[in-house]
């Protein structure tokens, strides 16, 4: 059976699933304000199931992938949590010892914590050359559960001024690799999107920025930006949207090179390819604009 898109759900049922996934509304909730959608035979806990992440349908480079290598490494972060870990995913050639060091990204994750899609965008910058590392925010917690809903009920309980630093400190710990060539980007979903975002604000040394659909910081923010960045939309995103204008014309006072993209007649989280609100011409047309300004940042 074909996978649904976002074409075959009603829009407002779309909106209660955002609200449900970034906790403006508990399982329950979304439950019974979904059964009015359930028709047909259908119901509303499989409307929720058929909405939910489909990571193997999603899984772009394998994990074993002889051409990546990859790995689970901790670091230091003495204003967070004090010890952060996270997704390592280099070129195989490089992590053996062949000669050369490389661009590093920070992948930040939507608010679920590491899961495998994460993983398999870190093992994605691997393939193009850069050594890509993806912090896990629930580590402190015990880590990504492997269930969507356990790892939403942890999100809510990190203290998240300690998470913020332990983005910061990855950050940093990945520049200062000695693999590293010293440029340094970042590139975040939705939640992590936001981190993109927060992290442009307390790093000078960041040299790119590509925030997918983030919450943004306060607009006083805005005037510590250095890095150059590239922003995408969704737009059928109210939630984010509306908070954009005020905070990219303060980019732009502050002198950001800043390049904006909205995607028509998509959803957020139109990049994610496990779930029916992937829009595959968009998120296919926001990877290749995402890996142009990457050459241009982190390797001219």
């Amino acid at each position: 059976m074909p996978r649904k898109t976002a074409v075959d759900f009603d829009q407002e049922l779309l909106y209660l699933f955002d609200d449900y996934v970034h906790g403006r509304m508990d399982r329950r909730g979304f439950l019974e304000r979904a059964q009015k959608f359930a028709v047909g035979g259908a119901t509303a806990v499989g409307l929720l199931a058929a909405l939910s992440p489909d990571f193997a349908a999603g899984q772009v480079v394998a994990p074993q992938d002889p051409r990546v290598h990859v790995e689970t490494v901790t670091f230091d972060s003495p204003d967070g949590y004090g010890r952060g870990s996270g997704y390592l995913a280099r070129p195989a050639a490089t992590a053996a010892g062949a000669a050369g060091r490389l661009p590093a990204i920070v992948v930040a994750h939507e608010n679920r914590g590491l899961n495998p899609h994460i993983q398999d965008i870190a093992r994605r910058l691997a393939l193009e050359g850069y050594m890509a590392f993806a912090p896990d925010a629930l580590f402190p917690l015990g880590g990504y559960p492997g269930d969507e809903d356990r790892a939403r009920a942890l999100f809510a309980q990190l203290d998240q001024k300690k998470t913020s630093e332990d983005f910061v400190a990855a950050a940093r710990w990945l520049r200062a690799r000695s693999d590293s060539n010293g440029r340094l980007g970042a590139i975040g979903f939705c939640y992590g999107g936001g981190v993109v975002h927060w992290l442009a604000t307390r790093l000078p040394e960041l040299q790119a920025a590509v925030p997918f659909y983030g919450p943004v910081p306060p607009v006083a923010e805005a005037a510590k930006v250095k890095a150059p960045m590239l922003a995408h939309f969704a737009e059928q995103d109210p939630r984010i949207n509306g908070d954009w204008p005020p905070y990219e014309a303060a980019l732009r006072v502050a002198g950001v090179a800043l390049t904006v993209y909205r995607y028509p007649g998509t959803q957020h989280g139109f990049n994610n390819d496990t779930t029916p609100r992937f829009d595959a011409a968009a998120a296919q047309l926001a990877w290749e604009r995402t890996l142009a300004f990457l050459q241009r940042t982190l390797r001219a």
